[in-house]
């Protein structure tokens, strides 16, 4: 009360009196009275005060604000209160804001992307990615049916040639399905070299399409989840050296796509009960029940990946008619693999460097 009464007492220069000993606009003012008339009790209230006992208690209000709006803001920003009461002088305490990393300031803390460059990396979508992956995961190794074990390892040995001509013939389906599926890691080559590439992870993309190559989507999916865009800066050398001059050539991307289409009219052109049979395979195989989903995350992630490959090469613009296209499975990413610019024609993703600076 007694600071409160200071407060109130020193925000204003002058204070009226209400007295009939004194002329009606005679004013009194607190710091420059100079009569010899005894005092009032409350003017000589404020002179018993001493002047450190209020700036002690101007200084504890100031840090209690202070405290409340630190536990409000997470990242420790401060926020002062003005009011009439309180005018800031340069003693009175401060709080000292933290960095934007979530690391105080002056130390080598924070929960960012690592290297010291104070980069928060939103880890959100990889880790439904990877929950997502290791669901897949689960129901392959646990839940798929597996009624057939035996004709599984038969079927393997036929479609890999280990077994001569005993007479059965093998699904028209199955047959298509498995040779395209060793095309599925050509288009992903093609797609993820350079422009997929994993630049601030510094997470190499060739064990996974060597991988990719056995299992698929089921190997290539780690990456994904591991990928970290934008890709680095392509040398025109770079282009004319092993893989890229091969995957980079129309010719690869031309022949990829017309094997393809052929594997495909293959398939749709066989007999109903063919597909019936497929079907009955695909209820109770192992093999094949897990072959035909990898089949449907391949098509589900080329959308992307083209996507992805499209906005590197600045094409965008021209070839955004593609983007519905490849939502068909294999044909619409060979396709387009088949008319989208060469690197040499249009330049890829800038240095992340110059990326960061935008």
């Amino acid at each position: 009360m007694i600071a409160s009464s200071n407060f109130t007492s020193c925000n204003f220069s002058f204070l009226p009196i209400r007295n009939h000993s004194c002329s009606r606009k005679s004013q009194l003012s607190p710091l420059n009275y100079s009569s010899n008339k005894p005092r009032s009790s409350f003017i000589s209230l404020v002179n018993v005060i001493n002047p450190n006992d209020i700036e002690r208690a101007t200084k504890y209000l100031a840090f209690l604000n202070n405290y409340d709006e630190k536990k409000k803001k997470k990242k420790g920003l401060l926020q002062i209160c003005h009011s009439a009461f309180y005018v800031r002088t340069s003693q009175d305490p401060v709080l000292v804001p933290l960095k934007e990393n979530g690391g105080r300031s002056g130390g080598s803390g924070g929960d960012g992307g690592g290297g010291g460059d104070g980069e928060e990396r939103d880890w959100t979508s990889s880790f439904l990615l990877f929950t997502f992956w290791a669901g897949v995961m689960y129901y392959v190794f646990f839940l798929s049916p597996n009624q057939t074990p035996s004709i599984d390892m038969y079927f393997l040995g036929k479609l890999l040639n280990l077994k001569g001509d005993d007479g059965f013939q093998m699904n028209e389906v199955i047959v298509a399905l498995w040779y395209i599926m060793g095309l599925w890691p050509l288009v992903y080559s093609m797609l993820l070299l350079p422009t997929g590439r994993s630049s601030k992870g510094k997470i190499p993309v060739w064990p996974f399409l060597i991988l990719s190559c056995i299992g698929g989507a089921y190997g290539l999916i780690p990456y994904f989840v591991l990928w970290r865009p934008p890709a680095p800066p392509i040398e025109e050398t770079e282009l004319r050296r092993w893989p890229l001059n091969f995957l980079e050539s129309k010719l690869t991307a031309g022949i990829t796509m017309a094997a393809g289409l052929a594997i495909i009219i293959y398939a749709g052109l066989s007999s109903v009960d063919v597909w019936k049979e497929y079907f009955q395979y695909f209820r109770g195989s192992k093999f094949i029940h897990i072959t035909s989903i990898d089949f449907s995350l391949l098509s589900a992630f080329a959308p992307f990946w083209v996507y992805n490959d499209m906005t590197a090469r600045k094409w965008e613009g021209k070839g955004y008619w593609l983007l519905p296209l490849s939502l068909i499975p294999f044909l619409g990413p060979s396709l387009y693999l088949l008319l989208r610019p060469s690197l040499s024609a249009a330049p890829v993703s800038q240095s992340p460097t110059l990326l960061d600076d935008k």
